[in-house]
C-alpha cells in the first residue's frame, strides 16, 4: 500500500507546514526579517545622496543591527522547533483510519453536451411565400404558384438535410454514450478493486500479518513531520509471536543544534560577530534531541496501535556521520531502549524530562554523542529481526525527492550555490575546484555593503580554525572585503573563535538548507551515505 503511505505523507507535510507558518515564533521571525530588509533598502537608497552622510551612516547601522536581529530570530525559531519535538506530537492522533483512503463509487453523470440537443427542424411556415395583395392578387396567380413550388422544393431540401444531420447527431450521441458507459464500467471496476485492496490491507493489519503490520507502522512514522534536515530514514521488523516491533531509526546529526548562540553587531569593527554556543550546551541539547526523538517514535507507534498489535517495542537510534578522527564513515548506535506497551502508556509525556524518562525505562543513552560514542544495543537488529518481516523506509528520499546536497555532482553542487548567491545579490564568477571544495571570486555590487567577496564551499569534514585562516588569507590576497565559508559537514567551535573580528561569514549545512528554501524555494536535504 505504498500509494496510501505517499498520500498520507503528502497530506501530513502540508498540514505541518501550515502549522509551522502560523506559529508565533515563525511570525515574529518573518516580521524581523522584513524589518531588516526594509532597513537595508533604506540604507542603499540613502547611499546615493552624498549630502546625507550622517543619515546614511545611521541607516547603515540600523540595517546591520536589524540583520543581527533577523539572524537571532532564526536561531530562536530553530531552538523552539527542536524543543517542541516531543510535545508537538502529543496533540496529534497518530492512528490512521484506513477507511479514509477508500474512494466513493461515484461517477459524474453522462453529459452529452451539444449532442444532447436536437437540431431545429425546418418549419414550412418560414418558407411559404406571402400571398399577393391588391392588383397582385388579380394578376399574380401563376407567379405565386411558381413561388410556392420553389419554396416547397427549398423546404424539402432543407428538411432532408436536417433529417440527415439529426441522424448523424443521434449516431454520435449513441457512440458517446457507449464510450461513457465503457469508461464508467472501467472506472468503477478500478475503484472497486482499489477499495477491495484497502479492505484487504486493513484486514491483514487487523490479523497481525507481519508484512502488513510493518507497512502500517511505516505509514505512521512517515506521517510524522520533522524539521527539513532530519533524515526520517528507518527500518522496521515485526515478530508476530511475541507481538514485538523492532525499530531502527536514523537520528539527525549533531549539526542540527545551532552552533551560534547569538549574533551581535559591533559598531566599532563594523562586523556581525557570531557568538559560539558552548560545547557543553551543544552536547546537552543533542542528548535531549535524541531522547525526544526516541520517545516520540515509540509514542506514535503505541498511540497508532488500537488493535493491540504491539506488546513490546524496541528502538535503536543510529546516526550516519564522519568520524573526525579517522575521516571514515561510521554508524554508531547512540540510544537503545526496550519497553512494553503498558509501561510506556502509563508515562505522562507532557510532564517528563526526556532524558530522565529514558533512564526510567532502563534505556541506554550515549553520554558523549558529539564524539560518536555508541552504546550497546538492547536488540541486535540483524540477529533478532526476521528478514521476511523486515523492511527499510526512507521517507524523504522516496516521497519528497528533495536533492541530497551530499550526493550532488560537483557541477550540480556548484550551480546550486551559484544560483543561491546570485539570487541573494552577488555576481558570481567562475567556480574553481580546490582540493577541499570549490571557490568563487564574486562581486557584491551594492554601495557601502559591496566589493569583492571570496566564497569557499566544501562538503567534507567539519571546518575548523585552519579553514577560517585559509579563507582569511584568500580574502586578503584577492583584496576582497568579505569571505563566505560553506561547510556542509558542520563547523567546529574553534572556527568561530578564529573569526576574531574578521569580515567572514560561516554557513553550516542546516543554515544552507534554510537559505536555499528561503531564497530559491529549493527544499534540499543532507543525508550521508556509507563510504567504503
Amino acid at each position: 500500500m505504498g500509494i496510501i503511505r505517499d498520500m498520507q505523507r503528502a497530506h501530513a507535510t502540508h498540514v505541518a507546514a501550515d502549522q509551522r507558518a502560523n506559529t508565533a515564533a515563525a511570525q515574529q521571525r518573518d516580521l524581523i526579517r522584513r524589518n531588516a530588509d526594509h532597513a537595508i533598502a533604506a540604507a542603499q537608497q540613502a547611499a546615493s545622496d552624498t549630502e546625507r552622510q550622517r543619515e546614511r551612516r545611521r541607516l547603515y547601522v540600523e540595517a546591520r543591527t536589524a540583520d543581527a536581529a533577523a539572524a537571532n530570530a532564526e536561531v530562536r525559531a530553530r531552538l523552539s522547533a527542536l524543543d517542541a519535538l516531543l510535545l508537538s506530537t502529543l496533540d496529534v492522533d497518530d492512528h490512521i483510519d484506513l477507511d479514509q483512503f477508500k474512494k466513493p463509487l461515484t461517477v459524474p453523470p453522462f453529459d452529452p453536451g451539444p449532442l444532447g440537443r436536437p437540431l431545429s427542424e425546418p418549419s414550412w411556415q418560414s418558407y411559404v411565400p406571402p400571398r399577393p395583395r391588391g392588383v397582385g392578387k388579380l394578376l399574380g396567380g401563376p407567379l405565386h404558384q411558381q413561388q410556392t413550388t420553389n419554396a416547397r422544393r427549398a423546404y424539402e431540401q432543407a428538411r432532408a438535410r436536417w433529417v440527415e444531420a439529426e441522424e448523424g447527431r443521434k449516431r454520435q450521441l449513441r457512440a458517446r454514450k457507449r464510450a461513457y458507459d465503457e469508461s464508467k464500467r472501467k472506472h468503477e471496476a478500478k475503484l472497486t478493486a482499489y477499495n477491495a485492496e484497502v479492505d484487504r490491507f486493513a484486514a491483514a493489519v487487523a490479523d497481525a500479518d507481519p508484512s502488513a503490520v510493518v507497512e502500517y507502522f511505516a505509514m505512521v512514522l512517515g506521517n510524522s513531520v520533522y524539521p527539513d534536515d532530519f533524515p526520517q530514514h528507518f527500518r522496521l521488523a515485526y515478530l508476530p509471536k511475541q507481538r514485538h516491533l523492532l525499530i531502527e531509526y536514523h537520528l539527525p546529526p549533531i549539526e542540527v543544534v545551532p552552533v551560534v548562540k547569538e549574533y551581535r553587531y559591533d559598531r566599532l569593527r563594523d562586523d556581525l560577530t557570531a557568538i559560539p554556543r558552548d560545547e557543553g550546551e551543544i552536547r546537552r541539547r543533542y542528548v535531549d534531541i535524541i531522547a525526544r526523538v526516541t520517545l516520540r517514535t515509540i509514542h506514535e507507534i503505541i498511540e497508532a496501535d488500537r488493535g493491540g498489535l504491539v506488546r513490546q517495542a524496541s528502538f535503536n537510534g543510529i546516526v550516519d556521520a564522519i568520524d573526525r578522527r579517522t575521516g571514515r564513515f561510521v554508524r554508531p548506535c547512540l540510544v537503545s531502549v526496550r519497553t512494553d506497551r503498558d509501561t510506556f502508556a502509563a508515562i505522562k509525556l507532557r510532564r517528563v524530562d526526556p532524558v530522565a524518562c529514558l533512564r526510567h525505562l532502563e534505556g541506554a543513552l550515549s553520554a558523549a554523542p558529539d564524539e560518536l560514542t555508541g552504546v550497546t544495543p538492547k536488540i541486535d537488529f540483524e540477529r533478532d529481526a526476521d528478514r521476511d518481516f523486515t523492511e527499510e523506509f526512507n521517507v524523504l528520499a522516496d516521497i519528497d525527492e528533495r536533492p541530497n546536497l551530499v550526493t550532488l555532482t560537483d557541477a550540480a553542487w556548484e550551480k546550486q550555490l551559484a544560483d543561491l548567491f546570485g539570487v541573494m545579490g552577488l555576481e558570481m564568477g567562475r567556480a574553481e575546484r580546490a582540493g577541499d571544495g570549490s571557490r568563487w571570486l564574486a562581486t557584491d555590487p551594492r554601495p557601502i555593503f559591496g566589493g569583492r567577496v571570496v566564497v569557499h564551499a566544501g562538503r567534507g569534514a567539519p571546518a575548523g580554525a585552519p579553514a577560517v585562516h585559509a579563507l582569511a588569507g584568500a580574502v586578503a590576497a584577492a583584496g576582497a572585503t568579505k569571505g563566505i565559508l560553506i561547510a556542509l559537514g558542520g563547523i567546529e567551535p574553534d572556527a568561530y573563535e578564529a573569526l576574531a573580528g574578521r569580515p567572514l561569514e560561516l554557513i553550516d549545512g542546516p543554515a544552507l538548507v534554510t537559505l536555499l528554501a528561503g531564497h530559491c524555494g529549493v527544499k534540499a536535504r543532507i543525508e550521508l551515505t556509507p563510504q567504503p
